[in-house]
């Protein structure tokens, strides 16, 4: 009797062992979009970055006390609600840097992946549904597939962006190792 607990019990402790883990490689797909110039020209410390080098923004730019710009150039003042000058000045609502919080500009996947899951690092989306939701409709994400003046778009259409998130959320938001 004894025995057989003890082969059950060792079975049971293989069957835990043996239960996979979320897979971090779930990420790659969305690390090459959020990671991709659209995304990580504006996920920046001190200046937005721009084209698909990453140089630092003309015209001397900085981020500002708000993200909006500094006081006597603010993104606006360039930066309007759709692209313009036959889209060679990007334009969407409300344009302006990400958060400090958001800021990308030196992570790896591994860290974009642990601040995009992280609420005080991602806006206070505390489940992936609210990340996905954020990605579905925030004006500035949805930019990047219109981005104007035959500027790169993100690897993968915004359906797939959708699909790879909503993928990496369902298996629990695993990073890559």
């Amino acid at each position: 009797m004894m025995r057989a607990l003890l082969l059950m019990c060792a079975a049971l402790a293989g069957l835990v062992q043996a239960a996979p883990k979320g897979d971090g490689k779930l990420f790659d797909p969305v690390a090459s979009v959020v990671m991709s110039p659209r995304c990580i020209n504006c996920h920046q410390v001190e200046a937005p970055h721009q084209k698909d080098i990453g140089i630092v923004h003309a015209q001397q730019v900085v981020r500002g006390a708000d993200g909006h710009g500094s006081a006597v150039l603010h993104c606006a003042a360039c930066h309007q609600a759709s692209n313009s000058a036959q889209g060679r000045v990007p334009g969407a609502p409300n344009w302006h840097l990400a958060p400090l919080s958001m800021k990308w500009q030196g992570l790896d996947k591994k860290g974009v992946c642990q601040q995009m899951k992280d609420p005080k690092r991602n806006g206070n989306r505390k489940t992936g549904e609210q990340v996905i939701e954020h990605m579905k409709t925030d004006p500035l994400v949805l930019w990047a597939w219109n981005p104007g003046a035959q500027r790169t778009l993100p690897p993968m259409s915004h359906e797939d962006f959708i699909k790879a998130l909503e993928t990496w959320a369902d298996a629990g938001m695993p990073c890559p190792q």
